[in-house]
Order: C-alpha cells, then structure tokens, then sequence
C-alpha cells in the first residue's frame, strides 16, 4: 500500500506544480487554490507512504516522479524543448526511480 500512496503522491506533485505555474505567481485564484490542495495532498500522502518506506527511498522516488513528469507535461503541452540531451536526463530521472524501487526491501 506504500508504494500506492507514493506512486499517487508524485502524480499529486505533478499536478499542483502544474497548477502553479497556471496561478501565475499566486495571481489567479483557481489555480492558486488548486496548487494548495494538490500539494497538501502530495505531502499527506508522501508521510503515510514514509510510515513504512526509507526516507531516502520515499523522497526520491516522490521527487523523481514530480521532475520527470513535470518536464514530461512542460514538453507536451507547454511547447518546452525535445533536445536529445533533456531527453536523456528526463530518462535517467526515470532510471533513478526505477532504481530506488528495485532496490528497496519494503
């Protein structure tokens, strides 16, 4: 179940980061709102995955699921760049997490 709530933590990062960069420095109020109650989610879901996941384990996978996909949406519907070396550095972002979780004995 850890691994569930992690899983939906990073996608809740990907969204509220998302929504923050809609809210346009906490200028527009929708968007702002949403950046609150999707972080607030993201981090209670994180603390219940880190009841029985490492620290180290939880927070990079966690983090490494909000930059890669953050970088994968910047790409795909804000018109950010496709250069092969980003792309490979998004790819060794999802190496990394793939890592954390083959080695992680929880």
């Amino acid at each position: 179940m850890a691994w569930l709530y992690l899983f939906v933590a990073g996608a809740m990062e990907i969204a509220w980061s998302t929504a923050m960069k809609y809210s346009e420095g906490f200028t527009r109020f929708w968007p702002s709102v949403a950046t609150i109650v999707l972080s607030l989610t993201s981090f209670v879901l994180l603390s219940q995955a880190m009841k029985t996941l490492p620290l180290g384990t939880a927070y990079g996978v966690w983090t490494g699921i909000g930059a890669l996909g953050s970088a994968l949406v910047g790409i795909v519907f804000l018109g950010e760049p496709r250069e092969p070396l980003r792309l490979l550095c998004i790819f060794l972002i999802f190496a990394g997490i793939v890592g954390l979780k083959l080695t992680s004995r929880s």
